[in-house]
């Protein structure tokens, strides 16, 4: 019996890895978030499958779920949204299953921020623009953000900037970001990224929040800002440069 973490993706089916459908496929229970995980996912699971909406439930009755496939010797296939590298809260649940001793892996899922870069079109490293990639949150109501994280700070380190679990709290995110990057800085915000109902806006980070308003945008959402989601004007990468040496 084995607990798979499994990277459902941003929520489109066919964005799932063919890894994560054959778990899926060949566990009996299937837990997952049912506000961020579409029915036509659940639908992978096999027939007569135990498929629980954790959506609602506290760590301690999802544990209790696990250990009770683990007494009947079934696999369990846990799904997260995104990647579950990132904010999953993969790691609270293995350390339970760690002391418990019952065996999990885990398979890796096209996280949101990339389904939100490929919504718009845009790489978030460009040549001599951005390099970093940042990927953080807000602490709002969640759980409190390291004192070394503050997003003020994070932004100064420049780069792009991608921030989840956020978009509810945009006005924070601006006022945060507005002293290094300036309210003119590209911004752009995508919901329920990869799915029918997506939505894209692209402006400056000084006008996000008022399309975030306008939108009706409250969850499910990525926030990128940067000059790489503007940049036009820069150098080839020296990748493929006719200078770089190849032998």
């Amino acid at each position: 019996m084995t607990v798979h973490f499994i990277g459902a993706g941003p929520g489109a089916v066919d964005l799932l890895t063919l890894r994560a459908r054959d778990l899926i496929a060949a566990s009996p229970v299937c837990l997952y978030a049912g506000s961020l995980v579409p029915p036509e996912m659940i639908e992978i699971c096999p027939p007569g499958a135990r498929t629980i909406d954790t959506a609602l439930m506290t760590l301690d009755e999802i544990l209790d779920e696990m250990l009770r496939a683990h007494r009947h010797g079934l696999d369990v296939a846990r799904l997260a949204s995104g990647d579950p590298s990132v904010f999953s809260a993969m790691a609270e649940q293995m350390r339970r299953l760690e002391a418990e001793g019952v065996p999990y892996d885990v398979c890796p899922g096209v996280p949101a921020y990339a389904a939100a870069a490929a919504a718009l079109g845009r790489e978030l490293t460009v040549p001599t623009v951005a390099q970093t990639v940042t990927l953080t949150r807000i602490a709002a109501r969640a759980t409190p953000m390291p004192p070394e994280e503050n997003l003020a700070d994070l932004g100064r380190a420049g780069g792009t900037v991608v921030l989840h679990l956020a978009v509810h709290r945009i006005g924070e995110v601006v006022e945060a970001l507005a002293p290094a990057y300036g309210g003119d800085c590209p911004a752009a915000v995508v919901a329920h990224a990869s799915r029918e109902h997506e939505i894209v806006l692209r402006g400056t980070l000084d006008g996000m929040p008022e399309a975030v308003r306008e939108a009706g945008i409250e969850r499910t959402a990525v926030i990128i800002v940067g000059d790489a989601l503007a940049a036009r004007h820069f150098p080839d990468s020296h990748l493929y440069s006719n200078d770089r040496c190849r032998s």
